[in-house]
């Protein structure tokens, strides 16, 4: 059972990938920025504070960004480089404290529960916050509170660079004068519904009867009820990466058919790959397996840019066999592995992607967990 007096810290490194191209890049410092595709058909990544103030944000197309702001540089991303310091943050706070949960690529949450008994708990929090900055170089911000609701939100309330305490008993009050799109769980379309009611603020909201919110919203309508109030009651799910995940196929008939085999490795890390999104896990490092007919056995691996994405993987996959295989044996097995597993999104990768690609992956996966991966597959696999 959870404890009433929970102490949780939520870190979010402000503007993460904006940040990563400043240390690389000091005169970029002050202009309007974002990281995202150049094409009019990307979407934006991450952009600067400067840029916000022209509208622009995460996950907009940007052909709208550069209008509502043209002097907008667009930063080709670099996942491996935000892959590096997202490591460095982690294995900082990994030495530090006992239990915490990476969200993301750029977020932690971390319980320091019992911890003002000993030392303090904002005084440590505000220790560890200056030794990542000094040793990463990053801007980041934090909030202090009973659970992962409140101490999310409140971080976005201090950003950027800045710290926020909720006392206990307070977490209502300080939701209260918020818009509800401050509220995880209200997307722009429960807000609408909600602004047509004339909700406009958390406080209103958690004024509404909860047999109300049911029939609005369903079962999503209780949880949204209890967000309302301050209540979460979430855990913090203790931090372990996910060594590997893969699949391996051993033929009946040992064959050397290569249209063959390469129709098996684009099943397999299609399989693989729905298999990370659903589990919202990005990979950092690509392993082909070969075992021949006389049982020998071959492995090559190659470390990528953090990503779940089919045809980026595919791409990597059948170039590691090509250098893999070149034994011209009969083959016996093949296999296809993950490894280097951290938590993220697909959105964390769209730098080169367009709008229309990252809805079809949506639409792939939806139809893939509704009726089931046999479903809809690459026509290559045919």
């Amino acid at each position: 059972m959870l404890s009433p007096n929970r102490s949780i810290v939520h870190f979010d490194l402000d503007a993460f990938f904006v940040n990563v191209e400043y240390l690389r890049n000091t005169r970029l410092k002050g202009k309007p920025i974002a990281v995202g595709g150049h094409s009019d058909r990307g979407v934006i990544a991450s952009c600067s504070y400067e840029a916000r103030k022209f509208g622009v944000h995460s996950a907009m197309p940007t052909k709208l960004a550069k209008r509502l702001c043209p002097e907008l540089l667009i930063i080709q991303g670099d996942m491996d480089n935000y892959s590096r310091f997202s490591n460095l943050v982690t294995e900082i706070i990994r030495m530090e404290v006992p239990v915490f949960e990476k969200s993301s690529i750029d977020e932690f949450f971390i319980d320091m529960t019992g911890m003002d008994k000993f030392f303090g708990t904002l005084r440590f929090i505000q220790y560890l916050r200056k030794k990542i900055i000094k040793e990463s170089g990053l801007s980041i911000s934090h909030a202090l509170a009973t659970n992962k609701l409140i101490s999310k939100v409140a971080t976005n309330e201090c950003k950027p660079n800045g710290e926020l305490v909720v006392k206990p008993g307070n977490e209502k009050l300080f939701l209260a004068p918020l818009p509800i799109e401050k509220l995880p769980m209200v997307g722009n379309q429960t807000a609408t519904l909600l602004r047509r009611m004339g909700v406009e603020t958390i406080s209103i909201l958690s004024q509404i009867p909860i047999e109300m919110m049911i029939n609005l919203l369903g079962k999503n309508g209780i949880e949204l009820w209890r967000r309302a109030q301050g209540v979460d009651e979430t855990p913090i799910v203790p931090f372990h990466e996910q060594k590997s995940i893969g699949t391996e196929n051993t033929f009946e008939t040992d064959t050397i058919n290569i249209q063959f085999l390469h129709k098996e490795l684009v099943r397999m890390t299609e399989k693989i790959a729905f298999e990370l999104r659903c589990n919202n896990k990005l990979a950092g490092c690509v392993t082909v397996k070969i075992r021949y007919s006389d049982f020998q056995t071959l492995t090559m691996q190659s470390t990528i840019a953090y990503t779940a994405n089919d045809h980026i993987l595919l791409q990597k996959v059948k170039e590691i066999f090509s250098k893999l295989y070149d034994r011209r044996l009969l083959v016996r097995l093949i296999g296809v592995r993950f490894t280097n597993l951290v938590e993220g999104s697909y959105q964390i990768n769209i730098f080169e992607d367009s709008q229309e690609m990252i809805g079809l992956y949506r639409a792939i996966d939806s139809v893939k967990k509704q009726f089931g991966e046999k479903f809809l597959f690459r026509a290559a696999c045919i």
